[in-house]
């Protein structure tokens, strides 16, 4: 039987990722976590990812390497976004991408996988980088092949192949968020519309004073 790598994070959608990979495609699992300082790994992933059926999983500190090789020198680089995002989920997907195509050497396959969706640009990040050490890398994107589309969908995934998910995770999210050592970002959902000031819930790292201040230089930029 052939071996994937999967980029696990023990939620909903990579949750259902490993059981798919086993039930569709006839692969054997090894999930790798990369701790990036997101600081939601949880206690129990590697019993959780067993118990659905991976057969090694793989969890790996890379904050150091990540803050000397890839944040400072994006820094030295001044390398900012439109002159204010600081492209802190950006930079690590390379990062993930060259652990995913080492551990696949290392495990004896040339197959990866991503729970990325297929209308961000964080399929990219993950495939150009992998491809870019590994020409001849495979790389399964489930959400550009599976016919769910819908957090119901996958719930309901959950409930066919009894996998333990919360009830709460069924709810669709107001915004996605992205965490880690360097960053917090936020996109998507009510976000997208600019006549709307940011849901007061949003930043986790800034008061309430800071937000006002933010908001009203938005506004200004936007005008």
């Amino acid at each position: 039987m052939k071996k994937v790598i999967l980029a696990y994070s023990g939620g909903l959608d990579t949750s259902v990722i490993l059981k798919w990979l086993q039930e569709e495609k006839n692969l054997e699992v090894i999930t790798y976590t990369a701790d990036l300082g997101q600081g939601d790994i949880s206690d129990d992933l590697e019993e959780k990812a067993k118990n659905l059926g991976a057969t090694k999983v793989i969890v790996e500190d890379l904050t150091e390497e990540f803050i000397s090789d890839y944040v400072f020198p994006m820094f030295r680089c001044n390398t900012i976004f439109e002159g204010e995002y600081l492209l802190g989920t950006a930079i690590a997907r390379p990062l993930i991408a060259k652990k995913l195509v080492e551990i696949g050497k290392q495990e004896g396959t040339n197959i990866i996988c991503h729970g990325a969706t297929g209308k961000g640009n964080d399929q990219i990040r993950f495939e150009i980088g992998a491809h870019a050490l590994n020409p001849s890398i495979e790389v399964i994107a489930p959400w550009r092949d599976w016919d769910m589309v819908s957090r119901t969908d996958l719930m309901n995934y959950c409930k066919n192949y009894q996998i333990p998910m919360p009830a709460s995770k069924a709810e669709e999210p107001p915004f996605s968020m992205d965490e880690n050592l360097l960053h917090i970002s936020y996109e998507g959902g009510v976000l997208e519309d600019l006549n709307n000031a940011p849901p007061d819930r949003k930043s986790t790292r800034l008061n309430s004073s800071h937000r006002c201040i933010s908001y009203a230089v938005f506004c200004l930029k936007k005008k």
